[in-house]
C-alpha cells in the first residue's frame, strides 16, 4: 500500500510539474497586458503577442471589446460614485422621499437604444474578424499540411510534399513580399482534440469524422508553442504542440531531409533486426524497413526532432531509452506499452533509433 502511494505522488509531482511549465508562462502573457506585439524575450506562448494575421485579427478584436466595455464600466460606476456621493444622506435632511420620476420617454430610450448600439457594433466587429479568417482561401503557393490528433501526440502530413513526421510543426514564414500561408486540415483518430497555438492563431477543435481547418501565416521565424485546449484523456496536459516556422530556405532543406528514407547506420544492425522482431512494427514506421504500422508516429526521422513523447521530454539517448523501457515514466497514460527488453535489447535498439536521422 505504502508503494502504491508513493508511486501515486510521484506521478501527481510529476503532472504537477509538466503543468506549471505550461501554466506559468500562460499567466505571465496575462499580467503582461495588452502590450505591443513581439519582442524576442516574450512567452512563446503570449496571447498579446500575435505574430500571424488570424493571431493578430483576434487581438484587434480583443483589444476593440475591452476598449468598449472598459469605457461602459468607466461611465457607470462613475455616474454611480456622483449618485453615492451627491445624494448620500445629510445630517440636515428630514427624511421625506426625494421626487420621484416616472414614464420618462428619454431615459427609456437612452437606455434601450444605446445598448443595441453598442451590441450591435460588436457583433458586427466580431463577425467581420470570423468570416476574414474562416473564409480566406489557400493561394496557389499555400503549403497544406493534415493535422491528426491522437492519444496523446500530434500526426502531420504534407500530402503534396511526400512527408510525414510526429509532434513538431514545420512552416515556412510569410511576409509581404512572399506571402506562403499554411493551411491545416484538422482530424481526429479517436476523441476530440483542439488545436491551439496562441501566437499563430486561435483555437480549432479536431473532431471525430467532421473535418476543420484553419490557417497561419506566421511573419517571425522561430518556435512556437501550443496545446491541446480539449480534455481528450489522462494525458491531455502533455499533448504539447511546438511549431517551428522556418525561413523558406531551412523549410525547402528540411523537406528535402523528411521526405527521404531513414539513413540507418551498418553498426546498429543488430538493433534494427530486434526493432522489426519485435510489436514495434505493428505502431511505428521506419520508411525502407518492413515497419509499417499507423498507431504510433512515424519513426524515419525521429532523431531530427527536439522532442518525444509530443513534447514531454528532450530527445535525448538516456531518455530515448526510458521511453522505451518503460513510457510510464515519462508520461504515465501513455497508449505506448512498455516493451519489456533485456538490458543489451534495449541499448541495442535505442542505438538503432538514434540513427534514424
Amino acid at each position: 500500500m505504502n508503494g502504491q502511494r508513493r508511486v501515486t505522488n510521484a506521478r501527481v509531482v510529476r503532472s504537477l510539474d509538466i503543468l506549471a511549465r505550461q501554466v506559468l508562462p500562460f499567466c505571465g502573457s496575462v499580467v503582461g497586458g495588452f502590450a505591443a506585439p513581439a519582442v524576442p524575450s516574450l512567452s512563446p506562448t503570449n496571447i498579446f503577442a500575435p505574430v500571424s494575421t488570424p493571431a493578430q485579427s483576434i487581438f484587434d478584436l480583443s483589444r476593440f471589446v475591452l476598449m468598449v466595455t472598459g469605457s461602459i464600466f468607466v461611465v457607470v460606476f462613475g455616474l454611480l460614485a456622483y449618485a453615492v456621493v451627491k445624494f448620500r444622506k445629510k445630517r440636515a435632511s428630514d427624511g421625506r422621499e426625494p421626487a420621484q420620476v416616472y414614464g420618462s420617454m428619454q431615459v427609456e430610450l437612452a437606455w434601450t437604444v444605446i445598448p443595441i448600439l453598442i451590441v450591435v457594433a460588436l457583433f458586427l466587429a466580431a463577425a467581420r474578424v470570423i468570416a476574414s479568417i474562416q473564409n480566406a482561401s489557400p493561394p496557389r503557393n499555400a503549403v497544406e499540411v493534415t493535422v491528426i490528433g491522437h492519444q496523446f501526440w500530434w500526426e502531420y502530413r504534407y500530402p503534396s510534399l511526400n512527408v510525414v513526421t510526429a509532434n513538431e510543426l514545420h512552416i515556412p514564414v510569410s511576409d509581404t513580399e512572399h506571402p506562403a500561408p499554411t493551411f491545416l486540415t484538422l482530424l481526429s483518430a479517436d476523441t476530440d482534440h483542439s488545436f491551439w497555438v496562441p501566437r499563430l492563431a486561435g483555437k480549432t477543435d479536431l473532431i471525430p469524422n467532421h473535418p476543420n481547418s484553419m490557417w497561419v501565416d506566421p511573419h517571425e521565424t522561430g518556435l512556437y508553442l501550443g496545446q491541446c485546449a480539449q480534455y481528450c484523456g489522462t494525458q491531455h496536459a502533455k499533448m504539447l504542440l511546438r511549431v517551428y516556422v522556418d525561413s523558406r530556405e531551412d523549410f525547402d532543406r528540411w523537406i528535402q531531409e523528411q521526405s527521404g528514407p531513414a539513413r540507418v547506420s551498418a553498426a546498429a544492425s543488430e538493433g534494427q533486426t530486434i526493432f522489426e522482431r519485435t510489436a514495434c512494427i505493428n505502431c511505428h514506421t521506419v520508411a525502407g524497413t518492413v515497419a509499417n504500422g499507423r498507431f504510433g508516429p512515424d519513426l524515419t526521422h525521429l532523431m531530427s526532432r527536439d522532442t518525444i513523447a509530443s513534447g514531454a521530454a528532450p530527445n535525448t539517448p538516456e531518455n530515448l531509452r526510458r521511453w522505451i523501457q518503460d513510457p510510464g515514466t515519462i508520461k504515465p497514460g501513455s497508449k505506448m506499452p512498455a516493451m519489456g527488453l533485456s538490458g543489451p535489447d534495449l541499448m541495442a535498439v535505442t542505438s538503432y533509433l538514434e540513427t534514424l536521422h
